[in-house]
């Protein structure tokens, strides 16, 4: 009986040997193989990028994906009508961060994080730790209105994708050709206007977008704004655009736009704005960095090759504290096919296909990993465009989405670039500020937010 003991033990250890020699199971792409899904996208360079590669993801995962493309004046309403209807026809969305707050609060976005942390759906090889985690923050949310991005308990709404962060873009060959440097802060780049409005008479010296809408306060008003410690509310949901620092920084935001900007200010958009800079009329633009990205590409525009990037201004002696913009992926949270789109978003967020959209052709950038940004062949592909590196590099431990949550973000943020079309049109900024915020904390009450 001992010798028999001592054999079965023998070969117990000898299987637990075996066993724990063995190597893992690879991650299997082809474990939802003949699965259809399908993606709603909005028109833009990094779509295409994905659309250029889609094929490779069908053949390593047997996943069939169709999909449907509007441009954005369209997008989000397509969007917000298929999510609210509860439609389960497209599995996977774009999205930015802050219409987040708007679907997540009613069901309609999957949380992402029960997916991230299975050992069984998600490939070692996706590397969460390469994604910044600024970016993966700002599209966190517990769903409580005015709480903090990215707390413990925040659930992950949407994986971003390729971001923009927003900095301010000039015509290096006139700045060398006047001996200039950007400017450190805002009064800096006031005083820098005056000068490029005597210099180089038959342009204007800077553009800014400016209508009345929340895609104007976004980029580099909020960026500049954020440079002087102001908070949009202090705390939530007390409105805070009036507080010395918001006036201060307003009033000279309004002068400058006022007396060097377009003259056709309050109609101007993301389009009117690269697209002044890219043919000669605007020296100088404080927008998405991408925006004069795709100017100073080779043969895109007249001034191709004529572009530097900066840190946008703020306050005097402040660091920069630009606000991001996100285009990001979430999943329908009435998707048939769940674990099919989350091998999806593991693809699309990837450093394979990430790594291929920013090479050659495509223009997939900003890249939302670390490693990408190491890569020497997207490093050479940014010697043309003049400190682009070197800006995002000094600005991406402060950059984020300074915006607080909050479900009525669309229509608060609207009102909030009203205002500054009345202080252009010469309502004292005090007055107009202090009438926003009582305007706003009534919306907000309304509401129930107290």
């Amino acid at each position: 009986m001992a010798k028999k003991a001592i054999f079965i033990l023998f070969a117990v250890c000898c299987a637990a040997v075996i066993l724990t020699s063995l190597p893992v199971s690879a991650f299997d792409w082809k474990a939802h193989s003949g699965t259809d899904i399908k993606l709603l996208l909005n028109k833009h360079p990094y779509t295409d990028a994905l659309l250029a590669h889609l094929n490779e993801f069908t053949a390593q995962t047997g996943i069939n994906v169709t999909y449907d493309v509007f441009p954005e004046d369209e997008y989000f309403d397509k969007v917000t009508i298929s999510l609210s209807s509860k439609s389960p026809e497209y599995s996977i969305f774009m999205t930015g961060a802050y219409q987040v707050w708007q679907y997540a609060p009613p069901g309609y976005m999957e949380d992402l994080k029960p997916y991230m942390e299975s050992k069984e759906k998600t490939n070692p090889e996706w590397d969460q730790s390469d994604i910044y985690e600024n970016l993966l923050s700002s599209l966190a949310w517990n769903l409580q209105p005015g709480a903090p991005l990215g707390t413990p308990d925040a659930k992950q709404w949407a994986l971003p994708w390729g971001f923009e962060t927003n900095t301010l873009i000039y015509r290096k060959d006139i700045f060398d050709k006047h001996g200039l440097t950007p400017p450190k802060d805002l009064p800096e780049l006031l005083e820098l206007c005056a000068k490029l409005r005597d210099l180089e008479p038959e342009m204007y010296p800077i553009a800014v977008r400016g209508t009345r809408s929340w895609a104007t306060i976004h980029p580099g008003f909020l960026s500049c704004y954020n440079g002087y410690g102001a908070k949009d509310y202090d705390p939530f949901p007390k409105p805070a655009m009036n507080s010395p620092k918001a006036v201060e920084m307003t009033k000279l935001w309004v002068e400058m736009v006022k007396e060097y900007g377009p003259k056709a200010w309050t109609s101007y958009i993301w389009y009117e704005v690269g697209n002044d800079l890219g043919q000669g009329r605007a020296c100088m633009i404080y927008d998405a960095d991408i925006l004069g990205y795709f100017q100073n590409q080779p043969g895109a525009s007249p001034v191709s090759g004529k572009l530097a990037w900066a840190p946008g201004p703020g306050a005097p002696g402040a660091q920069p504290a630009p606000n991001m913009w996100i285009w990001s992926l979430g999943m329908n949270a009435n998707s048939n096919t769940k674990d099919a789109a989350w091998y999806f978003l593991q693809w699309a967020t990837g450093k394979e296909f990430l790594l291929k959209a920013v090479r050659g052709k495509y223009s997939l950038v900003d890249p939302v990993r670390k490693s990408i940004w190491a890569d020497a062949e997207f490093q050479k592909k940014l010697e043309d465009f003049a400190d682009y590196y070197k800006t995002f590099q000094e600005i991406i431990p402060t950059c984020k989405v300074y915006f607080t949550p909050q479900p009525l973000f669309f229509e608060t943020t609207t009102e909030w670039a009203a205002t500054l079309h009345e202080i252009y049109n010469g309502k004292d900024p005090q007055a107009a500020l202090d009438d926003l915020a009582k305007k706003l904390e009534r919306t907000l009450k309304r509401a129930g937010y107290k």
